[in-house]
């Protein structure tokens, strides 16, 4: 059976192709570009470019390399538009708006698991398969995305808006080994990507300093840095969208007549006014939530029974937090015990108790107590 597996030039889609193998898989590797640097003039603030050579040009080249030394032949395809489209616009629009997208999320939905899915299949491949720590699993007449192995690089989280028919079609063949070993595999097999870093940045942009990459897109505007507690105005920011609540380095706060030196926390941020507002006092009388309204669902099995319990993510790398959820409509009403920085614009995702992911959606609201409150 023919598989088209999205090599990236990494270590782990790399070890992925050589699984599939294995397994007896006819692999064809892919490597997608979705970005142009170059015409998008962003290479301000990336400290991977040197000379005049893109990263994502090294990285092809990687991919090249694994391919010959796996003996696969390697496809290349462009979805600089598609990213443009449905990915980079809503993910500046957001910003605009003081909220905290998730790009990653919005990739993996409408690129990888969509625009190449249909290019693997035009392409004779009746299935994808990619370097993602996921694992897919059929219960009750219908496939899920469930924790891998190595819940401490499980992506599922990453892979929340993709449905039910996209989980069908995609193979994850590092579901069930850690990243230890892909290492080893990689080592033992002598590829060329074995030692290569594993990247970090926003997916297929790279990693550059964030706050100069978004001064490209949303230009800086500087405005006040206000105290919450006391109204006063304690310093100037250099740009609304370019801090994240609970962000306590990097405000550019020095020492303040008459104050005590203590460290301060963005608490609220005012997109409108252009105002950043910050405590150096308990935090958590303005952080802490209990409840939160999420829409723009994706609802893996359409016959799902609510209310139930869940466990729930509200960001990556953060333990499950326990949770109730009800269907209200086209929304999700979430509850919760309290817990800091539930953000709006976030992914909130919903597992059951064996590792299924059953449910996730866009937080667009977030309580305290039943008051509304904007993080």
């Amino acid at each position: 059976m023919k598989v088209m597996l999205g090599l990236s030039g990494g270590v782990d889609s790399a070890v992925a192709a050589y699984l599939l193998k294995e397994e007896g898989y006819e692999v064809i590797g892919c490597f997608m570009r979705n970005w142009d640097a170059f015409a998008n003039n962003d290479f301000l603030g990336n400290p991977t470019v040197n000379d005049d050579q893109c990263p994502q040009e090294k990285d092809y080249q990687d991919a090249e390399k694994v391919a010959k030394q796996l003996g696969i032949p390697l496809m290349r395809i462009d979805f600089i538009k598609e990213y443009w489209d449905h990915v980079f616009s809503f993910f500046i629009e957001e910003y605009e708006k003081g909220r905290t997208p998730n790009p990653d999320i919005l990739c993996n939905k409408y690129i990888k698991f969509d625009a190449f899915r249909e290019f693997a299949k035009k392409n004779g491949c009746e299935l994808i398969a990619m370097g993602h720590y996921a694992k897919k699993v059929f219960h009750d007449g219908h496939y899920y995305l469930c924790k891998c192995f190595d819940q401490n690089k499980d992506q599922t989280y990453f892979l929340s808006q993709i449905n039910e028919e996209q989980i069908k079609d995609c193979i994850f063949p590092l579901g069930d080994i850690d990243k230890t070993k892909v290492r080893e595999i990689a080592n033992k097999l002598g590829l060329a990507v074995a030692d290569k870093k594993d990247s970090t940045g926003v997916c297929f942009i790279g990693e550059r300093n964030f706050r100069e990459f978004l001064k490209n897109y949303i230009p800086a505007q500087k405005g006040n840095i206000i105290d919450i507690d006391t109204g006063k105005i304690i310093g100037r920011h250099k740009g609304v969208y370019y801090y994240t609540i609970g962000q306590h380095k990097g405000l550019g706060i020095g020492g303040i007549s008459g104050e005590t030196a203590t460290g301060w926390f963005i608490v609220k941020k005012d997109a409108k006014k252009n105002v950043l507002y910050v405590t150096r006092g308990d935090t958590q009388k303005y952080l802490m939530s209990n409840k939160c309204v999420v829409r723009k669902l994706n609802i893996i099995n359409p016959d799902e029974v609510f209310p139930q319990k869940v466990g729930a993510k509200f960001r990556y790398r953060q333990k499950d937090h326990p949770a109730s959820i009800d269907k209200v409509g086209d929304e999700i009403i979430c509850t919760y015990d309290y817990y800091k920085a539930v953000t709006t614009g976030q992914e909130a995702v919903f597992y059951s108790e064996d590792g299924r992911l059953i449910a996730s959606g866009t937080i667009d609201e977030v309580y305290r107590d039943d008051a509304r409150i904007d993080l």
